[in-house]
């Protein structure tokens, strides 16, 4: 595994329970979530890329879907089973996925693609799209300012943080073949430093 992803996986290892706690209260989260299931028809199946303990998003979304979830971090995909019984968990980099095209009608990334290398971003929505059905939507919180790097202390971890420019994300969203219905920059209103913007888009695969 690469020795960034590593981090990122170690991280969330140690500070699974930790961090579901801390990011419980996010309102800006659960603004996009309801969002997100307000798209979905009854039993669309749906990616989570990035799934965590599995709360809110992944058990919430299994109410009315079929859920993939994936965490790099075994600790959490351990939670998620746990917390959200009715989806697919899956262990895994979500760079290391393979899915057949027009697998899925939804994918949602709640602060994971922001883990991924930045010069993965470009491949990763373009994977997205293939498996997205066509008009499919995909969901999720990207980086505003350009990053690549590890911080030594987050909530008690070392972890990796990695992307480009809000514009250069929309840029790599639209040559992937997914067209921005919204986009917005929001805090996660959350309590201390890691309180940071982050860009929340909604875009959906050209339809055939």
């Amino acid at each position: 595994m690469d020795a960034r992803k590593q981090i990122v996986r170690d991280a969330y290892d140690k500070i699974a329970e930790r961090y579901l706690k801390w990011s419980a209260p996010s309102q800006v989260r659960t603004h996009y979530l309801d969002k997100f299931r307000t798209l979905l028809q009854d039993g669309a199946d749906v990616l989570e890329l990035g799934c965590g303990a599995g709360i809110p998003v992944t058990r919430t979304l299994t109410q009315r879907a079929h859920v993939t979830a994936v965490d790099i971090s075994p600790a959490q995909a351990a939670l998620a089973l746990k917390n959200a019984p009715a989806a697919l968990i899956v262990c895994a980099d979500m760079m290391a996925l393979e899915f057949p095209p027009d697998s899925f009608d939804a994918v949602c990334a709640f602060y994971a693609i922001t883990h991924l290398p930045r010069e993965e971003h470009g491949e990763m929505f373009r994977r997205i799209a293939k498996w997205l059905k066509p008009g499919g939507t995909f969901l999720a919180s990207l980086g505003v300012f350009e990053t690549d790097g590890r911080t030594e202390d987050w909530h008690g971890a070392p972890n990796y943080f990695s992307h480009p420019t809000a514009d250069e994300s929309l840029r790599l969203l639209e040559s992937a073949g997914l067209v921005v219905a919204e986009q917005e920059i929001a805090r996660q209103d959350l309590k201390g430093e890691e309180d940071l913007p982050f860009l929340w888009v909604v875009a959906r695969k050209t339809a055939r």
